[in-house]
């Protein structure tokens, strides 16, 4: 391997086809939410399964407005994991409920199971899962788990009663084409809200979609529109429709919120939709590469395909067998050196000031500190060359034989 690369951890994988698309959205005079948003949903909601698909301006806003459909606020309790970005819990205080924090498994990237099931108490209304990287969480486990406490269960709005459990709603930001046995995620939890951010798999620039499975007894679309009134400012009229000639008039039924998904931004998306496919195959052929490269050097990482589950393959997480964190760090500046930019997935959230401020400890996770600890995520995208990709290969396992 001669020259010195340069290779982006992340970049946005971005065609002629997209921007073709975005500069049709830009001509066409309809620019906000608007028949491409629509359509995109439309489509997303078809590719998961699910009945109805709300987009979003962020996976942030998904979160936020699935937490506020369900009725959560003061006084209730929400479970999520340690091990995740902070947009998985700061939903939680955003409604006004109180953060609940589980550390993971020892050895794993998922929130510990049976510590779920010890945490759930009369005040709890929902747990946060994450998966991790694009590989899914156990649901069948989380089900069975409201399921055995049912009976401690209160419900505060109709579509808790309807429920008649603590709810599932799942921070799918990673795993968007992710699957468990034939179901697609967005299909599996009671609500799942994937990330479109420019660094994700499928992008939009900005944006994130939510889908539902449906509920006994509660109407799909009256999910659908009541999603639209909390994301639109409570306004029961969107701009589509408040352009009919003389249909000015609307009422505003709530003083709600702004996140909303723009034509732009669903232009992109459109065009992605029809490549994803594609890319997720190349996902899995790098992922393959990696693995066959790193596993017999003793390296961990998450196992992305199985027979229960297909990742998106969404991040390539590495854990060094021994190596303290400053070693960790030590390799990263290396892989740097040779134009390979790594990352870190992720500083457990009791590490962070905002989260110490609430009262979190990180002695109280030693398991998810100990995955941190000595973990490194790889390039993994498919703006990637298979060039780029034996690169990484030789640049990794040449800095990794010092430590092993």
């Amino acid at each position: 391997m001669g020259n010195k690369m340069n290779i982006k951890f992340s970049p946005p994988d971005i065609t002629e086809l997209e921007i073709a698309e975005v500069a049709d959205a830009l001509r066409s005079g309809w620019i906000t939410t608007g028949p491409r948003t629509k359509k995109l949903e439309q489509q997303i909601a078809e590719y998961v399964g699910s009945k109805r698909c709300v987009c979003l301006n962020s996976q942030t806003a998904c979160a936020e407005m699935a937490l506020r459909v369900l009725g959560v606020g003061k006084g209730d309790e929400v479970i999520t994991s340690a091990y995740t970005y902070t947009a998985s819990a700061s939903v939680i205080d955003h409604v006004g409920a109180t953060i609940v924090m589980v550390d993971t498994a020892k050895d794993s990237f998922e929130i510990d199971y049976d510590a779920i099931e010890d945490a759930i108490t009369e005040k709890t209304k929902a747990i946060i899962p994450v998966d991790i990287g694009g590989v899914p969480c156990d649901y069948d486990r989380l089900f069975k788990i409201v399921e055995r406490k049912k009976s401690i269960f209160k419900p505060a709005n109709e579509i808790q009663e309807a429920l008649g459990r603590v709810a599932i709603m799942a921070d799918t930001a990673h795993s968007f084409g992710g699957s468990v046995g034939d179901k697609m995620l967005g299909s599996v939890a009671d609500f799942s809200s994937f990330s479109f951010h420019a660094v994700k798999n499928f992008t939009t620039a900005e944006g994130g979609a939510l889908t539902w499975r449906t509920i006994e007894g509660i109407s799909d679309d009256d999910i659908y529109k009541r999603l639209q009134l909390l994301s639109l400012h409570g306004q029961n009229k969107d701009a589509l429709a408040k352009t009919q000639l003389g249909a000015w008039e609307y009422d505003i039924i709530g003083t709600w919120y702004k996140c909303n998904m723009t034509d732009v931004a669903a232009a992109i998306g459109l065009k992605q939709m029809e490549r994803y496919p594609s890319m997720l195959a190349r996902r899995k052929e790098i992922i393959t590469r990696f693995d066959n490269a790193f596993r017999p050097l003793g390296v961990k990482t998450l196992e992305h395909y199985t027979d229960r589950y297909q990742s998106s393959g969404h991040l390539y997480l590495t854990r060094i067998p021994g190596i303290t964190p400053e070693e960790r760090n030590e390799i990263i500046n290396k892989m740097a050196e040779e134009g390979i930019a790594c990352n870190v997935h992720y500083k457990p959230l009791p590490m962070h000031t905002a989260y110490k401020k609430l009262g979190f400890d990180i002695k109280d996770y030693p398991n998810a500190y100990a995955q941190f600890a000595n973990e490194i995520s790889l390039p993994l995208h498919t703006c990637l060359t298979d060039e780029e990709v034996e690169y990484i290969i030789d640049k990794y396992t040449k800095i990794l034989k010092e430590y092993i």
